[in-house]
């Protein structure tokens, strides 16, 4: 069977979101330090759920016309499925054990403030939006869409699938089932971050003149904040000050990279600066993580560097493919 030069300008258009497929699960897991290099296999299982999750929110905001933004806001509603409906972490008591929700626990929610504030801010930025910008980075046509209708179809589908395998696992280690008052708020939380994302993602983005610190500059600060918002739940022993915390440091970082990135100065070097400092977060933060599957502490340390060098690895080969490309 012959290929066709079109068809392969197909196949060839769609291997980053390919890659992104497995980047996002390696980065939400692996590099993490939850799951250990000795359970690799679980890729084939999470890569639906995240790699599928975040092929379609990059795929939806660039066929749209959208920005980073967007990308962020619907992360975050990532994250609200994930948590509320799929494992429903957000309102199992003792979930995996480990009585999450008691700590600034909210009664009338059943939730508990920082591990909501936690848990969701994991999905937004490392889970969701940190693949999507370091794979974005390394593509001549990161402002394009990468799929076909085809591709993008069984892409949602597997995303589908990811869904409702994770949701069957989870029913089936634990018998917890939120309220349906529970499972009415995460969808309503669901379509009013798609409304905002849509909203924000269809305002004009006017740019003004004037400069940016050097990309160097945000990526420590990135490795900065992201590293003291990790360990704000560790640290301070007030469950509310905790969640207070972390909403704040997001808050800053929030606003400051709003202000910034508004710049004409603002590249997208210095985007892939800050998701890099958010990824090299991880990479240090696996060491002390417990992973939640049984693995001798050796092959632990072993993998957490591995998947250490390999994300510096690949931060370097998106910084060197990001300047030959250049802003476009």
């Amino acid at each position: 069977m012959t290929i066709t030069a079109p068809q392969q300008t197909s196949v060839k258009r769609a291997l980053p979101a390919l890659g992104l497929f497995f980047l996002s699960p390696l980065v939400a897991e692996f590099l993490l330090g939850n799951i250990p290099i000795t359970a690799l296999f679980a890729l084939i299982g999470l890569a639906p759920l995240y790699g599928g999750g975040a092929v379609l929110i990059r795929e939806v905001v660039r066929r749209r016309g959208w920005g980073y933004p967007s990308v962020v806001i619907l992360a975050l509603a990532y994250g609200v499925l994930e948590e509320g409906i799929t494992t429903q972490s957000l309102f199992n008591p003792n979930y995996a054990g480990q009585r999450l929700l008691d700590p600034g626990h909210i009664g009338f929610l059943g939730m508990g403030a920082p591990w909501t504030v936690f848990v969701l801010g994991l999905h937004t930025i490392w889970s969701i939006t940190v693949p999507i910008v370091v794979v974005e980075s390394m593509s001549r046509r990161r402002r394009e869409p990468w799929l076909g209708k085809v591709g993008f179809s069984v892409y949602a589908a597997l995303f589908v699938v990811g869904i409702i395998a994770t949701t069957a696992i989870q029913l089936g280690t634990d018998s917890f089932v939120a309220s349906p008052a529970q499972f009415a708020g995460v969808v309503i939380a669901i379509v009013v971050l798609v409304f905002v994302a849509a909203r924000v993602g269809r305002r004009p983005q006017r740019r003004t003149t004037g400069t940016v610190p050097p990309a160097w500059v945000f990526a420590i600060a990135a490795l900065a904040l992201s590293s003291a918002w990790m360990v704000t739940s560790d640290l301070v022993k007030n469950a509310w000050l905790a969640a207070a915390v972390m909403l704040l440091i997001d808050a800053v970082a929030a606003t400051v990279l709003v202000y910034c990135s508004r710049r004409t100065g603002w590249t997208q070097m210095h985007a892939l600066a800050v998701a890099g400092g958010a990824m090299l977060t991880y990479a240090w933060h696996a060491f002390p993580e417990a992973p939640i599957f049984d693995a001798p502490r050796t092959a632990d340390l072993i993998g957490n560097a591995v998947f250490a060098l390999l994300a510096v690895a690949l931060l370097i080969s998106a910084t060197i493919r990001c300047d030959k490309f250049g802003d476009s």
